[in-house]
Parts: C-alpha cells; sequence; structure tokens
C-alpha cells in the first residue's frame, strides 16, 4: 500500500489504474483506515516540510516543532477533505497547514517579525467583518447606494490590471471544483506576503511559484489567471457587499 501511494504522490501526468489516487486514499483513511492514513501521512512528509519551510521563511524538517503543527494540519485537511468541494488535496491541506502554523506561531508569540508580515492581509478581513456588523444600521438606500459604489470601486481596481467585469464573466470557472481550485490558489496568493507583493508590484500572477505550491498544472493556471487574479483583488479589499456575494468560497 505504502509503494502504491508514493508512487501516487510522485506520479506523472498520465494515470494508470493500478495506482490509488488522491481521494480514493483520502476515502479510505476517513473510513478509520489507520494504515493509509500512517501511509498517506509518510508519503507526503516532504510536502508538509516544502509547505511548512515556504509558510515559516526557513528550513523545517521533521525535528522542529512546527513540522508537528504541518503534519497535524495534514492529518485534519485528510479528515475533513471533500472531494465533491475541494478538488485539490494538497491545495486544500496547503492553506490548513498555514492556518495551523499561523496559529502556532501566534501562541508562542515567536518570530514577531514574521508574523506581522502572515497578518498583514488580515486588515481586510478584519475590516470586513466590523463593516459587516454595521450593515444592521444602513437603511436599505444606502445599502443599495453603498453596493454601487462598491462595484464602481472594484471596477477601477480591476482596470488598473487589464481586467473588466464583462471580461471576467466570459472567464470564470464553469465547473464547481476548477471554481473552487481557482479560490483557493487566490487565497494562497493573498495571504503570502511575497507573492501578493509580486501581484502588486508587476500585475500579474506568479504562476511559477504557485505551480511548485499547489497541485494545480501550468495549463489550468494559465487559464483562468485573470479569475485568479480578481479574486486574490477581492480578498485584499474592504469591498463588504461584494464579498457577501462569494460567501462561502473561502476556507
Amino acid at each position: 500500500m505504502l509503494l502504491s501511494i508514493i508512487h501516487g504522490v510522485f506520479k506523472t501526468k498520465q494515470k494508470t489504474k493500478s495506482v490509488l489516487n488522491d481521494i480514493e486514499l483520502v476515502r479510505e483513511a476517513k473510513a478509520g483506515n489507520q494504515e493509509v492514513l500512517n501511509d498517506l501521512l509518510f508519503a507526503f512528509t516532504p510536502f508538509m516540510k516544502k509547505t511548512a519551510s515556504f509558510i515559516c521563511k526557513r528550513s523545517i524538517d521533521k525535528h522542529d516543532e512546527e513540522f508537528s503543527v504541518a503534519m497535524n494540519g495534514f492529518h485534519e485537511a485528510v479528515m475533513a477533505f471533500n472531494p465533491d468541494e475541494n478538488a485539490s488535496l494538497k491545495t486544500f491541506a496547503h492553506l490548513i497547514i498555514k492556518r495551523r502554523l499561523i496559529d502556532f506561531i501566534r501562541k508562542e508569540k515567536t518570530r514577531k517579525d514574521n508574523v506581522a508580515l502572515l497578518y498583514e492581509s488580515e486588515s481586510a478581513e478584519d475590516h470586513f467583518l466590523l463593516e459587516h456588523q454595521a450593515m444592521e444600521f444602513y437603511s436599505k438606500e444606502k445599502i443599495v447606494a453603498a453596493r454601487r459604489e462598491e462595484m464602481e470601486r472594484f471596477n477601477e481596481l480591476l482596470k488598473d490590471y487589464g481586467l473588466s467585469f464583462t471580461e471576467l464573466t466570459k472567464v470564470s470557472p464553469k465547473h464547481v471544483d476548477t471554481r473552487k481550485i481557482a479560490f483557493q490558489v487566490a487565497q494562497i496568493i493573498a495571504e503570502t506576503t511575497e507573492l501578493n507583493d509580486y501581484v502588486k508590484i508587476h500585475k500579474r500572477l506568479p504562476l511559477k511559484e504557485i505551480e511548485s505550491l499547489v497541485e494545480v498544472s501550468r495549463k489550468t493556471l494559465e487559464r483562468h489567471r485573470k479569475f485568479v487574479m480578481a479574486v486574490v483583488l477581492l480578498v485584499n479589499s474592504d469591498f463588504v457587499y461584494i464579498k457577501e456575494y462569494v460567501k462561502g468560497e473561502y476556507i
């Protein structure tokens, strides 16, 4: 079983029937097969170390406490993974591991400089929560006006990146699983300082870096790059009402 899983993790793009895919393995692990779960944790150890190293901005090995946090995060991701909602195990696990490592760093109150960098993206989220609470006090007319104003501001922001609402309607992923992946990739970019800065400076996606982090092909990233870019801009914004339209798309 372990050899089959390892071969599956490092398999080429050409799939064979003899190798169990990630979804089948996750289903077995969630059903209580401890051997499969242990084998998954072993086979994905390089992925966990790479993800933890990227997030912590230093080399992480199996002796570091951060690796244990990453492993627990991967275990959590396996148990929470839903093939109907999360098309890529690695993409989903990357987000969960990142959240758990951030929680760990905050709790231990270490590497304060890194904490500041990792949480830059939280200001928009905090603002969103405050604005959401304040929505109750708006009159219907003010809410309509506020929504219109947000749409105008977002449209102007999109123009700065060579995008438009009309174009986004055409390039928006049609399949639910593809849309989920696009949102997850956008969330990773928005929550990672280096990748987010790259987008702001170059006004394009760091496709090479993203491809090395998540289980998404370069072809898929290229095809949906405009939609992903728009979501990155939205995640980083304070557009409360527009975010309401995509509520539930985030992890």
